[in-house]
């Protein structure tokens, strides 16, 4: 009979061994930071062998990037996905961050790599592009004029504000949504806000 391979805890290996190297990266990643976390302090916390996690994921690379993919897979989805909310009121939406989030990870990866052909920077480029996307499809939504400079602009915004709280330690995310909503003003000619107005009273 053979024997169960187990971790340095004597924790049997299964199908829950990749959750809990996932659910270790996350903590240690986000508490002392992708570098100065290793492989073997990673198994240690998720109670596997370095032969299993090697099992799950190639290297740390490949971990690393799907540490990213686990935090925002449909990309703000609670924010641009609610329908009680108007078009505007998602815009803003996006800026309503509680003070004790911590520093976005995609952010925190890319300083932290310094390779943008790393597969984690990779990642964090897209998702931040799909941000600005989701931004500019809302606000095109709204009537924007120009629906794509007005998300490239709020997406400048809100990962401005969270690098000035984490700096900080103070809310930049009030400042932040005062100047979303001139941008958005500015960038919605009022008939088009108007006709919007109308069209969701009267549905």
């Amino acid at each position: 009979m053979t024997e169960v391979e187990k971790g340095p805890k004597g924790r049997r290996r299964g199908r829950g061994a990749r959750e809990r190297i996932l659910s270790a990266s996350q903590q240690l990643f986000r508490e002392q930071g992708i570098n100065r976390t290793g492989m073997d302090q990673l198994c240690a916390a998720a109670q596997v062998s370095k032969r299993t996690a090697y099992q799950h994921f190639t290297g740390k690379d490949e971990l690393v990037a799907e540490y990213l993919r686990r935090f925002d897979p449909s990309v703000l989805s609670g924010v641009f996905d609610r329908t009680d909310l108007t078009p505007r009121e998602r815009l803003l939406a996006a800026f309503d961050v509680p003070p004790t989030t911590p520093l976005c990870p995609y952010i925190g990866a890319a300083v932290e790599l310094h390779d943008p052909q790393h597969p984690a920077s990779q990642y964090a480029r897209d998702y931040k592009k799909a941000v600005a996307a989701r931004l500019a499809d809302t606000a095109r939504e709204a009537g924007a004029a120009d629906p794509e400079q007005l998300g490239e602009q709020l997406a400048l915004l809100i990962d401005g504000a969270a690098a000035r709280t984490r700096v900080l330690n103070a809310d930049a995310f009030p400042t932040a949504a005062a100047i979303a909503a001139v941008l958005i003003d500015t960038a919605i000619p009022a008939t088009a806000g108007d006709d919007r107005r109308r069209e969701e009273v009267s549905s």
